[in-house]
């Protein structure tokens, strides 16, 4: 048989019994895992957004440096601003920016910046010295820089008001009160000219009365003949007088706390402490003292400082409140307050306290307040381990059993003052250093 010849190419069906199935090469379904599509969406808007975040700023941000010599002085005005001597200018800053305001050129380096009505009074170091001339005090204006007006003596505010009186003879610059003596002029905040005179023949000590129960800021004249007189502000008329009891009258006694003059004095074999009202120097009540030789308006009550620790009482009657044996001292920073010990005799901060109760609500020990405050209730603390070690800032609020960290303070920094959310300090290279700085977390 002969075999069968073709003459083209030959083409056997195999059929679909075996082979590659037709769905290969167009394949009804996905040929990739389920999750891998998600997998790779996540990971590329992870790289996105790390690729793209900035870093974190510093703790500490640096805003503001200012050469400064040792003696010159700067303070934080509740505006929020910064108000410095540097070498022989007074000048005024931005805090939220580090912006100048202004800048002028005083005759002299000045003893310390004090503020009041919108003004800047200026006292030179030399006021007091023996041989030296009375170099008066002079008003800047606090918005631009301008002077003002120029008065001889010491010009002082009062507590509670916005009125500046010019006095002679001032024999302490501390605590609430001053003991004058001569003449007490009330001037003119835009001229500096004298409006009124209230003339004490020896000496006083002059108290400032806020306004309590909608009457308005009034003055205290407790003469050194015991004769007390509550004065207006606006014409300098006495609105009413009494004899308080003989007693060791001084700067920090009497104290207006509370719309109450309160008096330590001699009672029947101890110290009482007797509250008159501030309004008509009536007595409202006495109590004993024991040894207190402090007194401070603790929130709602009257704290009694003294060897045997601080007593809190009410305002109304006298009643004692709560008692803290251990502690030595109490001080008001704003909104907080804070509480100190001397357990070695060494002062050490005990915490910010509630002063209704007495209750500890941060816990400080160990820790230095700093002077100023960091808003809301805030104190910023500091902590150095040992001598030579760098010091750590921290922030206290009423909220936090113990301060929250923020950063170690650049070597070479101290004398710090706080405000909200900015950090004063000076350094041992003559410089004062803003830094703006944000809490953790």
């Amino acid at each position: 048989m002969g075999a069968e010849t073709f003459g083209g190419p030959v083409v056997i069906d195999l059929g679909l019994a075996r082979g590659e199935p037709e769905t290969y090469a167009a394949p009804t379904r996905s040929t990739v895992p389920a999750w891998f599509g998600p997998l790779v969406a996540a990971l590329l808007v992870l790289w996105c957004a790390t690729a793209s975040a900035a870093p974190p700023p510093p703790v500490l941000s640096p805003l503001l440096n200012l050469r400064v010599g040792p003696a010159d002085s700067y303070v934080v005005t509740d505006g929020g601003q910064l108000l410095a001597q540097s070498l022989g200018g007074l000048s005024m800053y931005d805090l939220s920016s580090g912006r100048q305001r202004w800048h002028t050129e005083p005759a002299a380096p000045t003893y310390r910046l004090r503020m009041a009505s919108g003004l800047v009074l200026l006292r030179p170091w030399s006021a007091g010295l023996t041989g030296v001339g009375d170099p008066g005090t002079t008003a800047v204006s606090l918005a631009t820089g301008d002077a003002r007006w120029r008065r001889t003596g010491n010009v002082v505010t009062l507590a509670g008001s916005g009125a500046l009186l010019a006095v002679a003879g001032v024999r302490s610059l501390s605590g609430p009160g001053r003991r004058v003596e001569g003449p007490v002029d009330a001037l003119d905040v835009v001229t500096g000219a004298t409006r009124w005179r209230v003339r004490v023949p020896s000496t006083a000590v002059l108290l400032g009365v806020p306004a309590v129960g909608g009457a308005p800021p009034r003055m205290l004249l407790v003469h050194d003949d015991r004769n007390a007189a509550v004065h207006d502000l606006t014409t300098g008329a006495p609105l009413t007088t009494a004899v308080l009891p003989a007693a060791d009258y001084g700067p920090d006694n009497p104290a207006v706390v509370g719309g109450l003059v309160l008096l330590r004095h001699p009672g029947d074999g101890a110290t009482d402490l007797s509250a008159y009202d501030s309004a008509t120097l009536r007595r409202r009540w006495t109590r004993p003292a024991g040894d207190a030789y402090e007194i401070h308006a603790c929130g709602p009550l009257t704290c009694l400082v003294g060897p045997d620790g601080v007593r809190a009482v009410d305002p109304a009657d006298g009643t004692q409140r709560w008692h803290r044996p251990d502690w030595r001292g109490v001080e008001q920073r704003g909104a907080a307050m804070l509480a100190y010990a001397a357990p070695e005799g060494t002062i050490e901060t005990v915490g910010l306290i509630d002063p209704a109760t007495g209750r500890v609500l941060a816990d400080l020990r160990g820790w230095r307040p700093l002077t100023g405050t960091g808003g809301r209730g805030r104190v910023l603390v500091t902590h150095a381990e040992q001598a030579g070690a760098r010091t750590m800032v921290a922030v206290a609020s009423p909220g936090d059993a113990r301060p929250r960290l923020l950063a170690a303070l650049p070597a070479g920094t101290g004398d710090c003052q706080a405000a909200p959310a900015r950090l004063v300090c000076r350094s041992t290279a003559g410089e004062l250093i803003v830094w703006a700085y944000r809490q953790k977390g």
